[in-house]
């Protein structure tokens, strides 16, 4: 049975925001339409998220999507953020005490104790890691905001950091909570101001040791090639060691904000800059003349960057390269040529404002027409499984999720290199996978109750799987399942066995 279900799957910040998407009213009327929404524009269709949608009508929907208002999740899984270390201390004052405790370890004389404490060290980033990777994923269930996450998650990956490198375990929280999310749905300068602000950003394109008479143009080459122009955006060898010049003296410190600065040459003291971890040392500065895609750089000192980043951002590549890579994620991973231009075009005519290029794209008869096709990665199988068979009933343990989603290939910050994780379905549709998803059904579908229980030791509560064929939502969508899945369903011995088809079957690996 799990192979006639598997087998179709390996084949193929507040503000004003856009104007209303008055035209999608008559195109979303009918529940199965609206759940096709759903599944694209949140992390998953579910009974609750549909009767909104229904209720609210699809234009006014969407607008709130598109303008998110910054609400709070749910209470009972508000208090598991809220009690989370990673929301109580700022990443300073943590990173300054992990930084103490790290050297504390290291100034050990006894090799035992040395080894403990180092131990202890790295069981301190991994936990500070597992509370991001738990936040996400609440907010990905609970979140109303469903699109600010999903765009938070697209540019988690665009602007990428792994957790595999130094100490950005205890980083990656909190580039997400403020480099991030404030600005999923804003303008594109702010987020890649705020990318380039961030230590975790310094740190793992190794910016932090980028200084005159030092290049390193790791950072300055990733953020012409995969964060802004793309690899055919028209920069040169030439362009990348300007711009590692413009960025030289971009750093991170763990001094206190209110230790002295270091020793500046008295002529450059006005251009030092600190702020939380962030530092510009003007001592590290190169203040030679530059010229950067074809034109002079006119600032000095940190005021270099903001230059450079503003050329960058309004550059008609990056317009390109952002608004195709947004219509692969949204729309197919081969998208058409003309659907990228007229987000290009909505882009550049609004100054980079995303909110505004997504409007286009879901306004386009193109969208539209991919409802239902595009391949879900791990991340999005694993949560859109879990808001359709247990809807707004507050998960307890969300550990499951992660070492299903991780099972996968997919682990959350995981990725090592800056490119992200690909968006693509060739890279997710192998035979293995499909074998695999159809065991995290199962678990999901039968076994849900391990994500009720506070920890991974407690005892199961009963009963152990979700009513899904009682489901408004699944009831709405029925009618659009294959012929196999239908005789798959026909065929199921109990609910659970009928829940893990229908998690498994081709129509539920697609949004």
């Amino acid at each position: 049975m799990a192979g006639l279900l598997l087998a179709g799957c390996t084949i193929g910040a507040l503000r004003s925001g856009p104007e209303p998407l008055t035209a999608l009213n008559r195109v979303a009327e009918d529940p199965a339409t609206q759940l096709r929404w759903l599944d694209r524009v949140t992390w998953g269709a579910s009974a609750s998220s549909q009767a909104e949608l229904a209720r609210t009508g699809l234009a006014a929907w969407m607008g709130r999507q598109l303008s998110p208002r910054m609400q709070p999740l749910p209470p009972a899984a508000q208090a598991q953020v809220d009690a989370m270390t990673i929301s109580r201390t700022p990443l300073p004052e943590l990173a300054r005490a992990l930084e103490a405790q790290r050297r504390a370890a290291e100034a050990l004389t006894d090799d035992e104790q040395k080894k403990a404490a180092r131990q202890a060290y790295q069981q301190e980033l991994n936990r500070l890691a597992r509370e991001a990777q738990q936040r996400f994923v609440l907010r990905a269930l609970y979140s109303p905001d469903q699109l600010q996450e999903q765009m938070t998650w697209f540019w988690m990956n665009h602007f990428n950091v792994s957790l595999r490198k130094d100490n950005l375990r205890a980083m990656v929280g909190d580039y997400e909570e403020n480099a991030i999310r404030p600005h999923a749905l804003g303008r594109f300068r702010d987020l890649l101001g705020a990318t380039l602000h961030h230590p975790a950003m310094l740190r793992y394109l190794d910016n932090a040791q980028n200084a005159a008479n030092r290049i390193n143009e790791n950072y300055a080459r990733e953020l012409m090639e995969l964060h802004t122009l793309g690899v055919d955006g028209g920069y040169s060898q030439t362009d990348v060691q300007e711009l590692a010049r413009v960025l030289t003296g971009v750093g991170v410190s763990y001094q206190p904000l209110d230790a002295p600065p270091p020793n500046v040459r008295p002529a450059l003291r006005a251009d030092y800059v600190r702020k939380g971890l962030f530092e510009f040392n003007p001592n590290r500065h190169d203040y030679g003349s530059k010229t950067l895609l074809g034109q002079p750089i006119q600032s000095r000192g940190l005021a270099e960057a903001d230059e450079a980043l503003d050329r960058l951002a309004r550059a008609p590549a990056t317009a390109r390269f952002i608004s195709r890579k947004l219509a692969v994620y949204f729309v197919s991973d081969d998208p058409p040529q003309a659907l990228v231009e007229r987000m290009a075009a909505a882009f550049t005519r609004s100054d980079g404002d995303i909110a505004v290029t997504l409007k286009a794209m879901f306004e386009s008869p193109e969208f539209a027409a991919s409802l239902g096709r595009k391949f879900r990665d791990p991340v999005h199988y694993v949560i859109a499984g879990v808001r359709l068979a247990y809807d707004d009933r507050v998960v307890s343990n969300v550990n499951p999720m992660l070492g299903w989603i991780t099972r996968m290939g997919e682990q959350l910050y995981g990725h090592e290199t800056p490119n992200g994780y690909p968006l693509n379905e060739a890279a997710w549709a192998s035979a293995g996978q499909m074998n695999t998803r159809f065991e995290i059904a199962r678990a999901i579908g039968a076994n849900g109750a391990v994500l009720f229980r506070a920890d991974d030791k407690a005892p199961l509560e009963k009963p152990a799987f979700p009513p899904l064929a009682d489901s408004r939502a699944v009831r709405a969508m029925q009618a659009g399942l294959g012929a196999d899945t239908r005789e798959a369903l026909a065929q199921a011995k109990n609910p659970q066995e009928w829940n893990t088809f229908l998690l498994a079957s081709p129509e539920l690996m697609r949004r």
